[in-house]
């Protein structure tokens, strides 16, 4: 009954290795296809270039210049308030000084003749206060105009330099619109198909790649990625499905010609 027994268990046994080695086959391929779809993605981004950036920087730098604009204008509009206040006070200083050259005739004595003296004088340094003020603020409108000039003239060549910039970019994104469409449903169908701890893996290692590359071929014994040497025993282990391996000097997933061979042909 002992045999019998030990010989149930060992089919059992195999077909659990079986299954898990076949997982982490299934894991591996779905890793590698995720990474050529998210190369092809990548491929259409660099056919954009710095173009998305350069409109961007364009489209802040005439907002930047906008603001300017609208302050300078702002500030224009303060001085001239400011002048026409000036020239109203001025008025009423001038009234007030004919009133009180006036009013100097009637007095009785020299005190109410100097007291009135007194107003004509302060009315006066009034007025030269007043031109003073106009003066100044003739010279910051000035100031501000030449300045606001320059910025408008700034505003106008740049926007047809991002309206240009804009068409072109609209026109490279029009070309790849649909097959990126296509490749991003093909991301999400690979992702289903990838544990959420391998997932996030595979994306740590990605945004860390300079070039993207999360998972790489061994190309010459070597990491498709830092092309560091890998060792004989390694390379078997990569070949047996088994586990999932990664690059000891990169940290990039390893996968063997056939994995690649085999996501190379489901993508024809």
């Amino acid at each position: 009954m002992a045999k019998k027994v030990k010989a149930e268990e060992t089919p059992v046994k195999v077909f659990k290795n079986e299954d898990a080695d076949k997982a982490v086959e299934r894991r591996l391929t779905a890793l590698y296809s995720l990474q050529t779809i998210h190369s092809q993605i990548d491929r259409i981004h660099i056919i954009r270039g710095e173009l998305p950036l350069e409109v961007q920087d364009l489209e802040d730098d005439i907002a930047g210049l906008e603001t300017r604009v609208d302050n300078y204008k702002n500030s224009i509009k303060e001085y001239e308030e400011s002048i026409n206040d000036n020239k109203t006070k001025m008025k009423e200083s001038e009234a007030l000084i004919k009133k009180y050259s006036t009013d100097q005739n009637k007095v009785k004595n020299n005190r109410e003749y100097e007291s009135l003296e007194k107003e004509i004088e302060f009315q006066q340094l009034e007025i030269q206060l007043c031109e003073k003020k106009n003066r100044e603020a003739k010279a910051g409108i000035e100031s501000y105009s030449e300045q606001l000039a320059v910025y408008e003239n700034q505003i106008k060549e740049k926007k047809i330099d991002f309206e240009a910039k804009k068409v072109e970019l609209n026109e490279i994104v029009k070309e790849n619109e649909e097959r990126e469409k296509e490749l991003l449903a093909e991301v999400a169908k690979n992702e289903a198909l990838v544990e959420e701890r391998y997932l996030t893996a595979y994306k740590k290692i990605r945004n860390a790649a300079r070039n993207g590359l999360a998972v790489v071929t061994v190309d010459r014994d070597a990491c498709g990625g830092c092309f560091s040497k890998i060792p004989h025993q390694r390379q078997m282990d990569i070949r047996m499905h088994k586990k999932i391996i990664v690059c000891e000097y990169c940290g990039r997933i390893l996968v063997d010609d056939s994995i690649a061979a085999e996501v190379e042909e489901t993508q024809k």
